[in-house]
């Protein structure tokens, strides 16, 4: 008897024990596997360890620093975390923590998020819509230093750093107004979208960044030769490139330093709400006219659309002009005024000899850019004594053949080749046949003979 009541007492507090703990672990369901009780370093790695519930404060999503570590949607990331604990252990990763936690990288990582600043609720805005691991948040990191400007050696641009040829997917243009890599709306969106893309195809996010950085068809090659798909197996066999053996242990390193602020004594402040909103501009806009007319600093107006070349709207519809919510209404009021100029423009009058790729070198700007202001002026029929507009982008005086003369650094040399005229060649270098000719102590009748060399702008 007194048996049979010990034991269901002690099923009764087993069951109770079970209940209690499993409450307790659906409380951590959104920290990745590798906070159980302590992190496992290497003994390389000397930090002091922390356990589960000491981590659980710290953590970014704990803080709203970051998005949640979201669950729902089509794809389920959960699984597929950044800081997983093969990236975090790895020897690479750990060299990268102390480099980042030294005072030199601290000072580094504080001000590049600084920087980003402005752009970091939109950006966590679009990971969280997407349903994309918040690590994500620190990619422009190691990309761009969150520079919307950077420009790298291989011709990347941006805070995503898109190349030209990948660019066309994602709705971005360059053009001679602007270099929609370096908006940090649309090139977030790409960038995200692409990350997506690479997610989908390898169903690993390590290997999605590692074909972000190497791209998706270098990548799946490698692994189809060596028949590895596994990033640490690549990295490990040397397979991949220094630049993308190093990706994932660099931003797994950035990720988990900026998510542990406290642990590390960094203060970096992280805006709340997304603070920007696009409106569609239809004519060209100078932004500092803009903003002196919207009674706004213009800093900020260029700080938000650093795609603008020339800090002035393209004249043909399509462009949206990105602003904070608070100078959103005074700066549509403005541009809603069709009789205030917003642009400064040069008026020049054609005389004879005149071309566009001339007009274009002294007024500092492309030929594509003098046409677009003016519809209907065709380049081979300017009429002499009809009026052009062209956009001010600098500040230069009236055009004269002198002034063109003047202005010209002739210290190159052009060897004259069988059919050549002094008209063509003068074609080739943007000049009128006129000046070219009184460059080289030349009348415009003049023969030119075979063999002759002439002074010309270096191109």
């Amino acid at each position: 008897m007194n048996s049979k009541f010990y034991r269901v007492l002690t099923l009764i507090l087993i069951t109770l024990f079970l209940g209690v703990w499993l409450q307790a672990s659906e409380n951590f369901e959104v920290f990745p596997a590798f906070f159980e009780e302590q992190i496992n370093y290497s003994d390389e790695f000397s930090r002091p360890l922390r356990t589960r519930d000491d981590l659980k404060t710290d953590h970014p999503a704990e803080r709203n620093m970051l998005p949640p570590f979201y669950t729902e949607g089509k794809i389920d990331y959960y699984e597929n975390q950044i800081i997983t604990e093969a990236a975090l252990n790895h020897p690479q990763t750990q060299t990268y923590i102390r480099h980042y936690t030294s005072p030199g990288g601290k000072a580094f990582l504080t001000s590049t998020m600084q920087r980003g600043g402005p752009y970091l609720a939109f950006i966590r805005t679009e990971i969280g819509r997407m349903n994309l691991p918040p690590e994500l948040i620190y990619l422009p990191v190691i990309e761009s230093s969150y520079v919307s400007t950077a420009y790298s050696r291989s011709g990347a641009s941006g805070l995503w750093q898109f190349m030209d040829n990948s660019m066309g997917p994602f709705d971005m243009r360059v053009t001679d107004w602007m270099d929609e890599r370096r908006d940090f709306w649309k090139s977030t969106q790409g960038g995200l979208r692409k990350l997506e893309e690479n997610f989908v195809f390898f169903d690993d996010w390590s290997l999605a960044l590692a074909a972000y950085n190497a791209g998706l068809g270098g990548v799946n090659r490698m692994i189809r030769e060596s028949g590895l798909d596994d990033y640490w197996a690549l990295r490990e066999r040397g397979i991949l490139a220094v630049e993308t053996a190093n990706y994932v242990p660099r931003l797994a390193a950035v990720s988990y330093v900026l998510s542990n602020q406290r642990r590390y004594e960094l203060d970096i402040s992280w805006p709340e709400d997304p603070r920007w909103q696009r409106i569609p501009v239809n004519r060209s806009v100078d932004l500092n006219i803009l903003a002196e007319h919207a009674g706004i600093d213009s800093e900020e107006l260029i700080w938000a659309n650093r795609e603008l070349i020339h800090y002035i709207t393209p004249p043909e519809t399509g462009y949206y002009l990105k602003v904070s919510y608070e100078n959103a209404e005074s700066v549509m009021t403005v541009l809603s005024r069709n009789d205030l100029p917003l642009v400064r423009h040069y008026i020049h009058t054609i005389s004879s000899g005149d071309t566009l790729s001339v007009l274009a070198v002294h007024y500092g700007v492309s030929v594509d850019q003098i046409l677009s202001a003016n519809p209907g002026v065709e380049e081979r029929f300017l009429r002499i004594g009809s009026r052009l507009v062209i956009p001010a982008l600098r500040d230069v005086g009236p055009y004269t053949r002198t002034a063109s003369l003047a202005n010209t650094d002739f210290s190159g040399s052009h060897l004259v080749k069988h059919g050549e005229t002094l008209w063509s060649i003068a074609l080739a270098y943007g000049l009128t046949p006129e000046v070219l000719a009184e460059a080289n102590g030349m009348n415009i009748s003049d023969i030119l003979r075979e063999g002759r060399v002439l002074r010309t702008p270096i191109r």
